[in-house]
């Protein structure tokens, strides 16, 4: 009799999860919202700052301004981590960095980073299983050729670009990456400048629009810039040369260098024009994704997403401090404080997400899976972290909320944050317990993180604590 009992529970969940799943793709049928396409633009290490819709004064990203102007912008979306690799895999795998396999910058011989595990779910995958055309075009980073990490072997049909993110440093790179075969840019050979690899890749991905414009696709594009180094062609930086003095001039490697072409930032006299120059390119390869698709008529019918993988970095001649790249929060690349970590998102899809909204709705990377899989129809994963934020996209009602949200960073002694409503908890040298710090701040009154109220909340720090213990798995390869 209880096992009968057990097998009609089993049955019964079943069903009503297909009847749930049934009822969301019907309801999504109703509003034509059935497989739309799907692109998700990625900029490199972009600072919340860093864009004229999001207070930059020093020069103007008017194509993302008119994304934001024609779509909504979001005031609280946070990035998976504050450096390159586990920000990536917290958004392919809809899981924070305390459950997410990649959870480091970590090397792999003969090139690339450390590789997703063959048992991870990528959000190309998911979207591959109910027919979706997937292509991945720029920074990888989460595995070499012919790893269980390849992006061919997690789920993407294509892929052009840099395998590895520290080669990705260079952007006249000796050679690039089209799916399983290594490219050579004979023009970047010895001291030679010719190929640039960001209108290179931009070029391939427009041709995968056009290429799949009759079926439904996942476009994944994580555009390097404006991640040092900061070069570009000639053509692209004499406009902005002399607007930003006193100019802060870098000196980097050059050839005949052992680091040159192979993650040595290059010299660069003249960092502010360029980085204005670089973010201004970033722009136009964004307008030029929204023209094509207008172009090809396929605008109603595709969903992007704009934001940036972590806060703006301090290296190669960048100057944060000189552009306000962090706005008004604390902290930069490699920091759990909000300028580490809190972004800028835009999404744009017209006709069904209101035009010129402003949206102050928490979300995070791993968000992005169970909002993919359901605008496509898809089954979300088990055991991930994410919420489905398509109700707040499409400005309906019952979108869920987060009990609290996770990070975790395995270098500079370790660090930990956890956020919570209004108030977020810092632990900064997580292997150094005679060094370690725990900081308190409440968003909404102090949003830039300037005061410690640790001492004045015991118990919430408490409580905090507990939560920031409890909000992850211990990895066997990313450990504290």
């Amino acid at each position: 009799m209880k096992l009968t009992l057990f097998l009609l529970t089993i049955v019964f969940s079943v069903f009503s999860a297909c009847q749930n799943q049934t009822k969301k793709t019907n309801a999504l049928n109703e509003v034509g919202l059935t497989n739309p396409n799907i692109i998700y633009i990625l900029a490199d290490d972009l600072g919340y700052g860093d864009l004229s819709c999001y207070g930059q004064t020093k020069f103007k990203t008017p194509n993302i301004d008119k994304m934001a102007d024609e779509g909504m912008l979001f005031t609280q979306h946070y990035a998976g981590c504050t450096v390159c690799a586990p920000s990536r895999s917290s958004l392919m795998t809809g899981q924070t960095t305390g459950h997410t396999f990649i959870r480091g910058n970590k090397e792999w011989v003969p090139e690339g980073q450390y590789p997703l595990e063959a048992k991870a779910i990528t959000i190309a995958e998911v979207l591959k299983e109910v027919g979706y055309t997937t292509g991945g075009f720029g920074k990888w980073g989460l595995g070499f050729v012919g790893t269980e990490g390849d992006p061919n072997s997690q789920g993407f049909d294509e892929f052009y670009g840099y395998n590895c993110q520290r080669l990705a440093h260079n952007y006249f790179p000796g050679h690039l990456w089209d799916n399983n075969k290594k490219v050579i840019l004979e023009g970047n050979t010895d001291d030679k400048f010719t190929e640039y690899a960001p209108e290179l890749i931009h070029k391939r991905a427009l041709q995968f629009i056009e290429k799949n414009r009759d079926k439904p696709f996942f476009l994944f594009y994580p555009n390097t810039i404006p991640h040092a180094e900061l070069l570009l062609p000639e053509d692209e930086l004499k406009e902005f040369r002399g607007k930003y003095l006193p100019e802060k001039k870098y000196k980097g490697s050059e050839f005949g260098d052992k680091r040159f072409r192979t993650g040595g930032y290059g010299t660069q006299p003249e960092s502010h024009a360029a980085f204005a120059a670089m973010v201004t390119l970033l722009d136009k390869q964004v307008g030029e994704v929204l023209d094509k698709l207008k172009e090809l008529g396929l605008d109603k019918n595709t969903i992007v997403i704009f934001t940036s993988d972590n806060g703006p970095h301090l290296e190669g001649g960048a100057d944060p401090n000189y552009f306000n790249s962090n706005g008004i929060y604390k902290g930069f690349k490699r920091d759990l404080y909000e300028g580490g970590i809190r972004e800028p998102m835009i999404a744009w899809w017209p006709g069904k997400i209101k035009a010129g909204t402003t949206n102050n709705h928490i979300s995070a990377f791993w968000d992005m899976m169970p909002t993919f899989a359901e605008l496509a129809g898809a089954k979300t994963p088990e055991n991930i972290d994410g919420i489905s934020m398509l109700p707040t996209i499409l400005g309906e009602d019952g979108q869920n909320q987060y009990d609290y949200l996770y990070w975790e960073f395995h270098e500079k002694g370790g660090r930990k944050a956890l956020r919570k409503g209004d108030w977020k908890l810092v632990n900064y040298n997580v292997n150094k317990p005679e060094k370690a710090t725990i900081e308190l701040y409440n968003l909404i009154d102090d949003p830039g993180e300037e005061n410690n109220v640790a001492d004045s909340h015991p118990e919430l720090v408490k409580e905090l604590t507990k939560l920031i213990n409890s909000a992850r798995t211990e990895s066997e390869v990313f450990k504290f």
